[in-house]
């Protein structure tokens, strides 16, 4: 009987020093996760009223959630006696060991949340970069998806994107299609332009402001070429870099002005 009495005591202790503790750390648990969710509801409501881009809006819910489910964990865990001190410190430890393994997935995931942050494109837009073009199709936290002119899907990670050179074409709304056409050194010039700045001036697609323009620029071995400049919106591009060259070379031979193909003159002198 005084050995049960004695294991009585010591229960009765233990739930009389960890029970009420017990208690509070599941109510600090409860209250805690309620003030997070109102936290969380809170910066949602307040990205959308700054319209904040759709694509950064739930990785910085996710993100907030995270670090203060952390803190609401260590509160809980240090109230229930554990040593955090310790605790943290191998958790950094962790970390740092993690890191180090993932030190190029992690620069793509800082690099994603730049991306985010500062938008030097965004999902839509005509890029080039990594030595791709493309159009946005997704952002990732980790890689951009681009899609190509030839319909092939390229993964780019955010850590080159983030700290590279990224040519932008949809920013401004306009884009300028370089293209290039050689007439016969006997083909009067003005005619040549004429023709080609009424096939810009007929396309449908093609911009009034900038107007389209047409100019000499070189003098080649066998022929004198053309710098043509149409402007177009970026998603109009290939059609109007394909329909002028088609167009231009119609309309070029319906005024009998020839497109020379390379040529060599041979002058052969005879011993008298």
């Amino acid at each position: 009987m005084d050995k049960i009495g004695e294991y009585s005591d010591l229960i009765k202790a233990f739930a009389l020093q960890y029970g009420l503790k017990l208690i509070g750390a599941i109510v600090v648990w409860i209250i805690g996760s309620w003030v997070i969710k109102l936290i969380l509801g809170g910066l949602r409501r307040v990205l959308d009223k700054n319209k904040t881009d759709s694509s950064l809006k739930p990785f910085l819910s996710s993100i907030a959630g995270a670090l203060l489910k952390v803190m609401l964990v260590i509160s809980v865990l240090g109230m229930l006696g554990i040593e955090m001190t310790s605790f943290i410190a191998i958790l950094g430890a962790a970390g740092l060991a993690v890191g180090m393994a993932l030190s190029g997935t992690l620069q793509n995931f800082a690099g994603g949340v730049m991306i985010l942050i500062f938008k030097p494109y965004k999902v839509g837009d005509l890029i080039t970069a990594q030595g791709h073009t493309g159009v946005v199709k997704e952002i990732q936290i980790f890689v951009t998806i681009l899609l190509t002119p030839e319909n092939k899907t390229v993964y780019i990670p955010n850590g080159p994107l983030a700290n590279n050179d990224v040519t932008n074409f949809t920013v401004e709304g306009k884009i300028r299609v370089d293209l290039s056409f050689g007439i016969d050194y006997s083909a009067s010039i003005k005619d040549a332009k004429d023709v080609l700045i009424k096939v810009m001036n007929n396309h449908s697609k093609v911009l009034q402001d900038p107007a389209p323009f047409v100019g000499v620029t070189e003098l080649g071995d066998n022929s004198v070429n053309l710098a043509v400049r149409p402007h177009c919106k970026p998603e109009h591009y290939w059609d109007v870099y394909f329909d002028i060259y088609e167009n231009g070379k119609v309309a070029l031979d319906a005024a009998n002005i020839s497109i020379p193909f390379p040529q060599l003159d041979l002058h052969v002198k005879k011993d008298l």
